[in-house]
């Protein structure tokens, strides 16, 4: 699954544009918590309530993130789950004053989302001992909003495989680009590997590690970005963005169609498998603006390399100039630790920006 992140500071009609712009892109729940100043849970209350009957609208789960005392200022009690589930509240991420044997009780009743860092070997045996229902319950890692705070891959990966043993299934945090939330502005991923990322590349890297659901931390991502993750969910394709070194629009057209890796994948370059298969540029490609190749050159073998003119590559790595390639454009650095992700078979497709 894919999650946005909607906070209770601003009215919920305020968000709905944004709301319904995450859906049209293929997210499908919403994160919201309820950790807020006492003196604003009416307030907070209401938009809660908005936001569970827009959500009902255009089909969104939403999970409310809620300690004991918070459950409390907002009226709400888990003796009465189906109170809770009319409002639009499909999980609840339980924090602090929850015991063992109330977490497992309601987990036969609802889904349910613990706080990752708090769960340890022992406590999910206890719980399991009570009775949980592992298939209702997701472990959720905190997103960590100032710099240098965030996990090690290695805890998250040995605490992932805690909980997949479990049988529990397993959510995490990528930044945005756009309308970071305060009071750091640093963005909130859950890795700390994710802080300077562009949140595409945090997100790709989120699901190769095996994440059952990825979510958005901060409340703005910029269109480039939802775009990108919007053609991998519904394509597979790694959508990437260069800058043209050349004007020959027929080329460059051409090399902006989707393509995929070959199967066996070259360890210097990303070569189009599509390229000289179904001739995308049609020859001669004349031999001119050769070059060197830094990482992320997107190049064009021409007619000097004979049976191999037409062949589309992305540089992996640092190559010489060599008079048989022509270099078309260059992937923006934001998108180079794309590359990594591209593997045999693996759809790609270039867009180029001015």
């Amino acid at each position: 699954m894919l999650g946005f992140s909607i906070y209770l500071n601003q009215s919920i009609n305020k968000q709905q544009k944004r709301i319904e712009n995450y859906q049209a892109h293929g997210f499908d729940m919403i994160f919201t918590s309820l950790h807020i100043p006492e003196e604003d849970a009416g307030v907070y209350q209401q938009r809660l309530y908005d936001l569970g009957a827009l959500a009902k609208a255009f089909k969104l789960d939403v999970i409310v993130d809620i300690d004991a005392h918070s459950l409390n200022d907002f009226h709400l009690s888990l003796n009465e789950v189906n109170h809770i589930t009319q409002f639009g509240i499909t999980a609840l991420r339980l924090d602090d004053g929850f015991d063992e044997e109330t977490t497992a009780a309601l987990s036969n009743q609802m889904p349910i989302v613990l706080n990752a860092s708090t769960l340890t070997a022992e406590s999910l045996k206890k719980m399991a001992d009570k009775g949980l229902n592992t298939n209702k319950v997701t472990a959720c890692h905190n997103f960590y909003p100032r710099p240098e705070t965030g996990l090690s891959r290695e805890a998250f990966q040995k605490s992932n495989q805690l909980f997949k043993k479990s049988g529990l299934s397993v959510a995490a945090f990528f930044p945005g680009d756009q309308d970071l939330r305060g009071p750091i502005y640093k963005g909130l991923p859950t890795l700390e590997d994710h802080r300077q990322c562009s949140p595409f590349t945090a997100f790709l890297d989120l699901c190769q590690e095996d994440v059952d659901l990825v979510i958005l931390g901060d409340p703005g991502i910029s269109n480039r970005a939802l775009h990108q993750i919007s053609e991998w969910k519904e394509e597979g394709s790694v959508l990437l963005h260069a800058h043209p070194l050349i004007s020959d629009a027929a080329i460059l057209q051409a090399a902006s169609v989707v393509q995929s890796n070959r199967p066996d994948e070259a360890r210097d370059c990303i070569r189009s498998q599509e390229s000289r298969q179904k001739q995308l540029i049609k020859p001669p490609v004349f031999s001119h603006n050769a070059g060197p190749r830094p990482i992320g050159s997107v190049t064009v073998d021409n007619q000097l390399y004979g049976r191999y003119q037409g062949e589309i590559q992305i540089t992996k790595r640092q190559l010489p100039l060599d008079p048989k390639v022509t270099v078309i454009g260059k992937i923006i650095d934001e998108d180079l630790p794309l590359l990594s992700f591209i593997h045999g078979r693996t759809k790609f497709q270039i867009e180029w920006i001015k």
